[in-house]
């Protein structure tokens, strides 16, 4: 890739030149000697943690380093087995989200918990509904949320259902909700996971705003190595349950802190080696589809991956990604072109005919898609080969019966993978839905590259994931490239796509504007073609 203007790696491209300097400042929370444990599984280990009026204190740690446990003994959620919390130098009880309620104690987590058909309003006073006399005072209500998104560049249809909103507008009403109960004290639970950039830097200027009023103090948990220093005050770093440092976050590199947070040095920028390509192992051509609403989101899109290559697609999220992807492994019709698997046409082709050719599927939706929740770790590690040798004997499997599987190879398969990927799980038995966000993903991701694949769809592989797991499935992609695999890549990471691809693929508004080998580009040049700004014309595109 040719080089460009060196720039400070700094999240949302913001320095934390704003943050309120807390060193004088009291603290007005304390969790001392706090320790849970689970079955098989010790989530905090006697872990201090203190808050201090006016700050963001973000908690940086690997998945599963027990951050959200933590926090969900402060909202009343988990009651710790030892340790004390104390609020403004005074011990409290928290036995429920009503206790921490009542304390200005407010969650915003990771999956939102707005109540589908009720409007905006009525979701933010849920709980605290004003009255007058016996009557609910809506109008008292309206022009006290009013107040506050006015207040707080929190501007949200209060007459709007969740499900017209955006998820950036849902994590607004969130907020808005915890002002109205009177928080005082904020824990957001990996924030923005699922936001786009400029929804990104509105909250980060939302936050920064109500800390300097002073109307919160904020918890920020995290695994986003630059979005801690640009987001935090300070920050406090867990591994594996255990806490090991809290350091000013003006004073610390990512270097610094991700060989705090996973205990060895992290590469950032993994070296890509030369490979042969073979011939087209995926084709798509003038691809058209429509999204869930009847909107044409692909309006003819032309590509192909070669074997022993990485094709990256490079773009602002709702440019018709997901439309593709979906097309591509026939969960979605394609109502013109053609989708060619080895030179096959699978063209609206059913999921399993098309995983059957060889085709392996990383799902941007981990719960949804990437995973069958109420089975075991075991078995969802073995989905797509459960019907096979060694996971099943030959002569029962016409009768489709789970006890018929192979439960000692099923468990021993699992046991290497845990281990292999890092998968937080006390043993294969544990139900797939009480896994983490990240250990889910890491579940998806160990079962498909142990699968026998010509060919792989990842779709965002290292969203939700820690910098130390991000490198080691970055390996793992490089690994099966060099084996000759040929593999599609969604990311919105630009750091991610020019580093791991050999041709990037640009998609804007559902067309690919440009396809270029990455050593003739920069990220820059990337950047503005993903906003539509500039295209680059290459003989490369298909």
């Amino acid at each position: 890739m040719r080089e460009s203007e060196p720039e400070q790696r700094t999240w949302s491209g913001e320095t934390p030149s704003g943050t309120v300097d807390t060193t004088e400042n009291e603290n007005i929370l304390e969790m001392r000697n706090i320790a849970k444990a689970f079955p098989g599984v010790v989530a905090n280990d006697h872990i201090d943690f203190d808050l201090r009026a006016g700050e963001i204190h973000s908690i940086l740690g690997e998945n599963g380093a027990g951050k959200t446990t933590l926090m969900n003994i402060l909202y009343g959620l988990y009651r710790m087995d030892e340790g004390e919390i104390l609020i403004n130098g005074k011990q409290v009880s928290i036995e429920s989200p009503r206790d921490a309620v009542s304390l200005g104690i407010s969650m915003i987590h990771q999956f939102f918990t707005l109540v589908p058909g009720l409007p905006v309003i009525e979701n933010v006073i849920l709980g605290q509904e004003p009255t007058k006399g016996p009557f609910l005072d809506l109008k008292r209500a309206e022009k006290e949320v009013l107040e506050l998104e006015g207040r707080f560049n929190l501007e949200v249809d209060l007459q709007a259902k969740p499900e017209q909103l955006t998820v950036g507008q849902k994590q607004k009403v969130e907020i808005l909700k915890a002002l109205y109960q009177g928080a005082k004290i904020l824990v957001m639970d990996e924030p923005t996971s699922v936001l786009m950039p400029h929804e990104k830097e509105e909250l980060m200027k939302t936050l920064r705003q109500m800390t300097a009023e002073g109307a919160l103090s904020i918890i920020f948990i995290t695994h986003k190595l630059p979005e801690a220093i640009a987001a935090s005050d300070r920050i406090t770093i867990l591994r594996k349950g255990r806490k090991v440092d809290t350091v000013e976050a003006g004073k610390v590199n990512q270097k610094t802190l991700a060989r705090k947070m996973v205990g060895r040095e992290v590469l950032f920028r993994i070296a890509k080696s030369e490979t042969e390509k073979g011939g087209k192992a995926l084709e798509v051509r003038g691809l058209k589809a429509i999204d869930d609403t009847g909107k044409q989101t692909l309006k003819g899109v032309s590509l192909y991956v070669l074997e022993g290559e990485i094709l990256g697609i490079a773009g602002v999220s709702g440019n018709g990604q997901e439309e593709l992807v979906d097309v591509i492994m026939g969960l979605r019709p394609a109502t013109a072109g053609e989708v060619l698997v080895k030179g096959r046409d699978t063209t609206n082709s059913s999921p399993g005919k098309i995983r059957g050719l060889g085709v392996g599927y990383i799902p941007e939706d981990r719960l949804g898609r990437g995973i069958l929740s109420d089975m075991s770790l075991g078995e969802n590690l073995v989905l797509g080969a459960h019907k096979k040798r060694p996971f099943a004997h030959r002569w029962l499997l016409p009768f489709e019966n789970r006890w018929f599987t192979n439960q000692d190879q099923i468990h021993d398969h699992a046991d290497s993978l845990i281990v292999e990927y890092g998968i937080d799980a006390p043993s294969p038995g544990k139900r797939a839905r009480k896994l983490s966000g990240g250990n889910i993903q890491k579940l998806i991701l160990a079962r498909e590259f142990s699968m026998d694949f010509n060919i792989l769809i990842a779709d965002k592989p290292t969203s939700g994931l820690d910098v130390g797991s991000q490198e080691h499935i970055r390996r793992k992609l490089l690994e099966e490239r060099e084996r000759g695999k040929a593999i599609l890549l969604i990311s919105e990471d630009l750091d991610e796509i020019t580093m791991m691809s050999d041709r990037i693929a640009v998609m804007y508004e559902g067309r690919i504007v440009s396809i270029v080998p990455v050593e003739e580009t920069t990220k820059e040049e990337i950047g503005k073609m993903i906003t539509g700004a500039t295209r680059k014309e290459h003989p490369a595109v298909a």
